[in-house]
């Protein structure tokens, strides 16, 4: 493969990230997803007394959370082709000498620094929310380090899959609600194995964490592999007119 040019992915970030900032739809979701996944596990440590802290040693309330980088990447890549199609943005752009690799590598760092920022916003934001608020000895038993470690590790690579997920319907439909909806139910299996994990339902286990990390590395590098190739520029094109 020949060398992707910096400069031309940079420009197509900072030029989703302006058309991010202009759309109001787009600053609502980014918004209320986070709250959404945080309010319920905040609920849910308030609600343990000092005497019943020691339950939490079977749960991992941080990983709800999860369903951030889960959802909020999906919602914004689904936006990053087909409303570039119906705004009659996307034919110029397709025009360029810019290759296929270096516009959907553009377009989906544009939606993970944004995701990742908002997630770990809101993981530092629960974290010092607990630790403030929450009964005696409560903060201690929920706080700890392989689940902090497994927030750091999973959130890219989750935001990442469901980046691919998003782009890939997001050339595919014809139009934008469709899209998000489609990239918002795809995001779906994602949240619920790791609210599933959280639960305990699926116990949390090192040798999983090692498996399901491998298991989205691979994954993310066939996504954007896949979906460069299968990225039509002339089919996309037609479909402007």
């Amino acid at each position: 493969m020949r060398r992707l040019s910096r400069r031309r992915i940079r420009a197509i970030i900072r030029n989703e990230l302006r058309a991010y900032r202009r759309n109001g739809s787009i600053v609502a979701a980014m918004a209320i997803f986070p709250v959404i996944f945080l309010v319920q596990p905040l609920v849910s440590v308030f609600a343990v007394s000092s005497t019943s802290a020691a339950q939490l040693s079977h749960h991992h309330e941080l990983l709800y959370m999860l369903g951030i980088p889960a959802l909020v990447p999906a919602t914004l890549a689904a936006y990053a082709v087909v409303a570039e199609r119906q705004q009659g943005t996307l034919e110029p752009v397709l025009s360029t000498p810019i290759r296929r690799e270096e516009l959907l590598l553009g377009k989906a760092l544009a939606v993970l620094l944004p995701a990742l920022a908002i997630a770990y916003a809101v993981y530092g934001l629960f974290l010092a929310l607990v630790a403030l608020f929450a009964h005696p000895g409560v903060a201690t038993a929920l706080i700890r380090g392989p689940d902090i470690l497994a927030q750091v590790i999973f959130t890219p690579l989750i935001a990442a899959w469901s980046i691919w997920l998003g782009l890939a319907i997001s050339t595919r439909a014809s139009d934008m609600r469709v899209a998000q909806q489609l990239s918002a139910l795809a995001s779906l299996p994602t949240i619920a194995i790791t609210t599933l994990i959280a639960i305990d339902v699926i116990h949390a286990t090192q040798a999983l964490a090692f498996a399901l990390a491998a298991a989205l590395l691979l994954a993310n590098r066939l996504g954007w592999r896949l979906l460069s190739t299968l990225f039509d520029r002339e089919r996309l094109i037609a479909n402007t007119k």
